[in-house]
C-alpha cells in the first residue's frame, strides 16, 4: 500500500515522502496513529500544493535576507568604549552589544547568535563582522569602535 508520511518514522520514511509499505503495517500502525495517510489522488495533490507553498515561502525568506544584506552592508555601527595605551580596550565589544546598537539606532533586530565573531573586538578602529542572515546569505557589518570620553 502506498502511503504519504505525515511525520518522520524511524527506519521507514520522512515527513512528506510517498512510500510503499505492507498493508498490515499501514492499517495497524501508520494510519491508526496518524503517522501517514493513504496516497490517493487527492492526498498526493494536497502534498504537491504544500510543497509548492513551502518553496514559495523559502524563496521569499531568501529574498528578504538578500534585501537585509544590502541594508546591513551600507551601515556602520558606532560604539564607544574606554581604552588604554595603544588603542587596547578595557574589556571588549561583544556580539550582544552590536545587536543592541543595531536595534537601537537602525531598528534592525538581529539575534546576537547570528553575528559570527570568532572573538570579541578588543581594539579601537574599524572591524568587519560577518552576520549570517540565511543559510546562503552572509552580510558584512562595519563596526567602528571609538574612545569613550
Amino acid at each position: 500500500m502506498k502511503v504519504i508520511f505525515l511525520q518522520d518514522v524511524k527506519g521507514k520514511g520522512k515527513k512528506g515522502e510517498v512510500k510503499n509499505v505492507s498493508d498490515g503495517y499501514a492499517h495497524n500502525y501508520l494510519l491508526k496513529n496518524n503517522l501517514a495517510v493513504e496516497a490517493n489522488n487527492g492526498n498526493v495533490k494536497q502534498l504537491e500544493a504544500q510543497k509548492k507553498k513551502q518553496e514559495r515561502a523559502e524563496q521569499e525568506e531568501l529574498q528578504e535576507a538578500k534585501d537585509l544584506q544590502k541594508t546591513i552592508e551600507s551601515l556602520t555601527v558606532e560604539l564607544s568604549a574606554k581604552s588604554g595605551e595603544g588603542g587596547r580596550l578595557f574589556g571588549s565589544i561583544t556580539s550582544k552589544q552590536i545587536a543592541e546598537e543595531l536595534k537601537k539606532r537602525h531598528q534592525i533586530k538581529i539575534d546576537k547568535r547570528k553575528i559570527e565573531m570568532n572573538d570579541a573586538i578588543r581594539t579601537l578602529g574599524y572591524s568587519n563582522v560577518p552576520v549570517k542572515l540565511h543559510q546562503e546569505v552572509t552580510a558584512t557589518l562595519k563596526v567602528h569602535v571609538t574612545e569613550e570620553k
